[in-house]
């Protein structure tokens, strides 16, 4: 099999790092957003098994069928939009559900249409690029800030990172990732007692549809999963050369997906852009056309997580913070810097541009929808003003 002469140790290794850093990361939010509603701990463990399946399936398939990174993620901004919102308002979890039954109906369409591609279309590569760069570099100023409570691990990631890059370019992360895991086993602070062994039993919840869920819950989810995960996932895919890569089948698919594993708890799943860098980048592979390889390997591995449950959750779990903040934020370093490159390349664009980063990296959140969406406003707004100052004189 040609995916198995394609994979590289490297490509292994990029795609467990998404897998850690994509996981670790947010699963806190997952479980909020799941207590909301009331779960038990056996619904928790469902959503868990559909979220597994859900991004595994969806991002290992297509990736060995287009022979393309597919990077599949769940809507980390729309667990939060979930999590308040389930407090707030005192909704069942069978609301809840009829409420994600939406959302993927509403994301099918959006892909089925090919109005959220054409939209994307219109957006220039420095606008894309910077807007990429903001939702990276807020990874890479995290990894630096937790050298405030683990100075040692993060000081000795970076040095394994810099002699990797200088004496083997292909395994930069590779070493980076080994000398961190050592580290954490040699100075005990590896969670063993986190570590089970239970398989994941689905749960079915039938939904129940009403006006209060729909408005408060499955709008939001929806409008925060586009803008905030979908958008910055395209701009990933695009400033990795993939320009071919079918966006409206693929987002037609998270929504069919989303809406056939909603009843078990998958509130959302959308195109990823922290993971995805993680993948597309030359870090996971030299040859782009073998890349797909570090997606597979990721989408497996999510697939375990679904599967095994438990087991695998408190596999990673058990890393502590610091690890996964260095490893993300180190991993991203060279997406980061293509992104800057591209966005500022071009005088007529810069500005704009600029604007764009900015506004994504402070992390405003207006109107419950995050930074990544603001920041392609601010900038396209920038880049009008400049473009129509130049244009309407006459």
């Amino acid at each position: 099999m040609s995916f198995f002469r394609d994979l590289t140790l490297s490509a292994a290794t990029a795609g467990f790092v998404a897998v850690l850093v994509g996981f670790t990361s947010s699963v806190a939010i997952v479980f909020q957003a799941a207590l909301a509603f009331g779960a038990t701990p056996a619904q928790i463990t469902s959503w868990m098994w559909a979220l597994g399946l859900g991004m595994g399936l969806t991002s290992a398939i297509p990736s060995l069928i287009l022979r393309q990174p597919v990077m599949i993620a769940w809507s980390t901004p729309g667990a939060a939009v979930l999590a308040t919102a389930g407090v707030a308002g005192g909704f069942s979890m069978a609301e809840a559900i009829g409420a994600f039954m939406v959302c993927g109906a509403l994301i099918t369409l959006a892909g089925a249409t090919g109005w959220f591609e054409r939209v994307m279309n219109r957006i220039p590569v420095a606008i894309a690029s910077a807007l990429l760069a903001g939702v990276l570099a807020r990874f890479g100023l995290q990894a630096f800030a937790a050298a405030e409570t683990g100075l040692v691990l993060i000081a000795l990631m970076l040095l394994a990172y810099l002699l990797g890059r200088r004496l083997a370019p292909r395994y930069a992360v590779v070493i980076t990732l080994a000398v961190g895991v050592a580290h954490v086993l040699l100075t005990d602070r590896f969670d063993a007692a986190a570590l089970t062994l239970e398989l994941a039993m689905p749960v079915f919840t039938m939904p129940q549809f009403t006006l209060a869920a729909m408005t408060s819950l499955a709008l939001p989810l929806f409008v925060v999963t586009m803008a905030s995960q979908n958008l910055p996932g395209v701009a990933a895919i695009r400033a990795a050369g993939y320009l071919q890569m079918p966006i409206s089948r693929i987002i037609t698919l998270t929504g069919v997906v989303t809406l056939v594993l909603a009843p078990f708890g998958a509130f959302a799943l959308n195109l990823s852009a922290i993971t995805a860098a993680i993948c597309m980048g030359p870090e996971a592979h030299p040859d782009p056309k073998k890349r797909y390889t570090a997606t597979v390997v990721s989408g497996v591995l999510y697939t375990a997580i679904g599967l095994v449950g438990a087991a695998v959750t408190g596999l990673l779990i058990a890393f502590p913070r610091e690890l996964v903040m260095g490893i993300a934020g180190i991993a991203l370093l060279g997406a980061i810097g293509s992104g800057l490159h591209l966005a500022v390349k071009d005088d007529d664009h810069r500005e704009a541009a600029l604007i764009t980063f900015l506004v994504t990296l402070s992390g405003v959140v207006i109107a419950g929808i995050g930074s990544a969406f603001w920041g392609v406003v601010a900038g396209a707004f920038a880049l009008f003003v400049q473009q129509y100052a130049l244009k309407s004189p006459k």
